[in-house]
């Protein structure tokens, strides 16, 4: 049997905290054939751990609570092709960008539209000079290097990206997959509700994944209410902390937003006794980036919860103050990742070590394919 050992650092700031080894049998590399046949380990603030089922979860939940879910759609991000030199290469389109001349510099001559123009990460023996054209797809797509941005490639393509992702592009399962994707993917790396109108993400929020209608209908009839944000979600997801100590490190940035009627809706579950329960370290960001943003950064008397887009980098370690989020249902994360940093924010970092070794002792499947955990914030 595989056992769990926690870092023998106690600091909480130094990134080792967070490391553990995982048995490679137990990360999740396809998805069950059914979305809620997944486990879902129980985790209460004051109890002892349960092992239930996702389909246990309306039980877990009281009438009068509040799901917040990420209504994002992936985008079919990943493409393959050739520099003009020849040289092979793979590009991971990151998101579209609005503001060009700002993202290159004010002298920045640039006169494609905005759905032409992305920030890519580009794999490639050599980097691509500016000015080179990368032919994509088997020929099917261009795209002209405009210039960088720190890591990633600004990257003008000859007409509208998304509909020549969808056509020609690649859903961008995650690189511990160590698969390519198939069609599977296609449907079972999206979640059921996402709004086609928003495909902006290259990872999936996968705590979602495990919601399917039946789950919805019986959530539906116990009085649990839905609501929606969104953020799309960036490669950077994945991406490890490179800094010893967490205080240096620079979360990726991210669109995000919390809709004024899904603030309303947060406001009145807290104001009838109810729970604000988050579906993902995304939401997560999202609700409690917009509480910093329009209540702790207010300049109001008696500031509440208001709607709110932007960008967030927030990065959320033990330490933080939360305050909007109850409750939190997501997956098992990758060690020394940013994610694992958050829950153990919120449940406490003794708290998830426990359910960690938990998990593993009992061959719970991991990362986005894998079951699921429900975190329950202590209100003592």
């Amino acid at each position: 049997m595989s056992e769990f050992t926690p870092s023998k650092t106690t600091d909480l700031l130094n990134v080792k905290a967070y490391d553990f080894d995982l048995p490679e049998p137990l990360i999740a590399r396809y998805p069950l054939k059914q979305r809620s046949a997944s486990r879902l380990l129980y985790v209460p603030a004051d109890k002892p751990l349960a092992d239930k089922q996702f389909t246990d979860l309306p039980d877990l939940l009281q009438t009068g609570d509040l799901l917040v879910f990420n209504d994002t759609k992936v985008m079919k991000a990943r493409l393959f092709g050739q520099k003009d030199t020849g040289g092979k290469i793979e590009v991971l389109v990151e998101r579209l960008l609005e503001r060009i001349v700002e993202t290159l510099g004010n002298d920045a001559d640039v006169t494609q539209g905005k759905d032409n123009v992305a920030l890519c990460h580009v794999k490639a023996s050599k980097a691509p000079k500016v000015g080179q054209t990368l032919q994509l797809a088997n020929g099917a797509m261009q795209a002209e290097v405009l210039g960088r941005q720190e890591n990633l490639f600004v990257l003008a393509f000859s007409r509208p990206i998304l509909p020549d992702l969808e056509q020609y592009g690649e859903l961008p399962i995650p690189p511990y997959f160590n698969r390519r994707a198939d069609e599977t993917d296609n449907e079972r790396y999206q979640t059921v509700f996402h709004d086609p109108a928003k495909q902006a993400s290259v990872a999936s929020p996968t705590a979602s994944l495990h919601f399917d209608d039946t789950i919805f209908k019986r959530l539906t009839a116990k009085g649990i209410d839905s609501a929606f944000v969104t953020l799309h979600v960036g490669a950077g997801t994945f991406a490890p902390v490179k800094s010893e100590d967490l205080s240096g490190h620079v979360m990726h940035s991210e669109y995000a937003h919390l809709p004024d009627d899904t603030a309303d809706k947060i406001k009145h579950t807290k104001s009838n006794g109810g729970r604000v329960i988050a579906v993902g370290t995304t939401v997560t960001r999202v609700l409690e980036t917009a509480y910093q943003k329009t209540v702790r950064e207010s300049r109001q008397d008696s500031p509440s919860l208001q709607g709110w887009s932007g960008d967030t980098d927030i990065f959320i370690y033990p330490g933080f103050e939360f305050g909007v989020i109850d409750a939190l249902i997501t997956n098992f994360h990758l060690p020394k990742s940013t994610l694992l940093m958050l829950v153990s924010a919120f449940a406490s970092k003794s708290q998830i070590d426990e359910a960690y070794a938990h998990a593993i002792a009992n061959q719970y499947r991991f990362f986005s394919y894998g079951d699921a955990m429900f975190l329950e914030k202590n209100q003592n």
